[in-house]
């Protein structure tokens, strides 16, 4: 089941609680038990932990993608927290430390690991990827090299965001993002934004963002998008919303970013994007897409898609320090840890509106 916990035996400590999801729409709290540490392993106090729109689709279908939850599951990933324990060989981290946790643990065996994607790893166990549970608890045992010390400047809130922001480096490393490269992002969710946040700090001089909802493309001016555009989902405006795209950057579009992933989305960003330029797929909307690849490739688009993230921890907690990225914005909503303030929590979050980042604060 992973490093996460197990649903049976204990090792003496208190009773540790988490947020488990046992049906659709049903969550509870309920005891989670840990595994024994192991030599390498850290015991971390959750302290802040995100809610993410995967978390929500197991929530709400019990599935996300092809990943399918077939018994009770621990719920959420994106999280910081507090040594409290280390494994007899851990150096580098002591009780007291405040930590982000990277939730994926990778196999270090396949090809893929050993050729540095460890993202790509087969074996991947994820917190809250059916069947290893999540760290929407009080408490969690992980491999401490995947437990990142954060700066003193930076909170336990902004070390919870390290990984929605990890999804925007690692799409920004894979679209080459500098200082010469004008950005177009499509759409506004939370990966837009810490994608578009990403990309600045990554250099990059002309940010345009689209989206569909006024209130979305307000908090993305806020936070630094040189223009903002409306769109609608009505597929016959492609071609007069990519003149608007154009006017709006006020030259070509090197790289498009579709956080999105729907027909109307990436065929936008195909056709906006100049020749020689890259589209990079981010948001997985439409599991499969009828778009017009022929003509993009005519005019040697690339096209790349992410997976998830790699190596990105200690370059967002740099970003966090510096000052770079500021992810505080995006935390729109916070809750405590009892029963009806996790069920008030995934409310707020599954409906939309005004929240982007909802928090747990443990």
């Amino acid at each position: 089941m992973g490093k996460g916990g197990k649903s049976e035996g204990s090792n003496g400590q208190e009773q540790n609680m988490a947020a488990w999801l046992v049906a659709v729409n049903t969550l509870k709290i309920q005891p989670f038990n840990l595994p024994t540490l192991g030599p390498y392993d850290a015991r971390v106090r959750m302290k802040a932990v995100g809610i993410c729109g995967s978390d929500v689709h197991y929530l709400k279908t019990l599935r996300c993608a092809d990943f399918v939850v077939k018994e009770p599951m621990v719920i959420g990933h994106e999280c910081a927290g507090v040594i409290e324990e280390v494994g007899s060989e851990v150096k580098d981290l002591v009780p007291g430390d405040r930590v982000a946790l990277e939730p994926g643990i990778s196999c270090w065996k396949c090809t893929q690991c050993k050729e540095g994607r460890y993202n790509l790893c087969p074996d991947m166990k994820f917190f809250a990827t059916p069947p290893v549970h999540g760290s929407l608890a009080n408490q969690v045992v992980h491999p401490a090299d995947l437990c990142f010390k954060l700066p003193d400047n930076v909170s336990l809130e902004e070390g919870a965001m390290c990984e929605p922001l990890s999804v925007g480096v690692h799409a920004c490393r894979r679209a080459n993002i500098g200082p010469e490269t004008n950005v177009l992002v499509m759409g506004a969710g939370p990966i837009g934004l810490v994608t578009m946040l990403a990309a600045r700090a990554f250099g990059a001089p002309r940010i345009v963002i689209v989206d569909v909802e006024d209130s979305r493309l307000s908090v993305a001016k806020k936070l630094g998008a040189d223009e903002i555009i409306k769109v609608t989902t009505n597929i016959q405006d492609v071609a007069g919303e990519v003149e608007l795209i154009h006017k709006a950057m006020g030259g070509g579009v090197d790289v498009s970013f579709d956080c999105a992933g729907f027909n109307k989305t990436m065929t936008t960003a195909l056709t906006a994007t100049r020749a020689g330029g890259k589209v990079c797929l981010v948001g997985m909307g439409h599991h499969e897409m009828t778009v017009p690849l022929t003509p993009a490739a005519a005019r040697e688009v690339d096209v790349v898609g992410i997976f998830r993230y790699k190596n990105t921890w200690p370059l967002c907690l740099e970003f966090l320090r510096s000052g770079k990225i500021d992810v505080k914005p995006l935390i729109t909503h916070r809750y405590g840890f009892s029963q009806k303030e996790v069920e008030e929590a995934f409310e707020t979050s599954a409906g939309g509106g005004n929240a982007i980042k909802v928090m747990f604060n443990l």
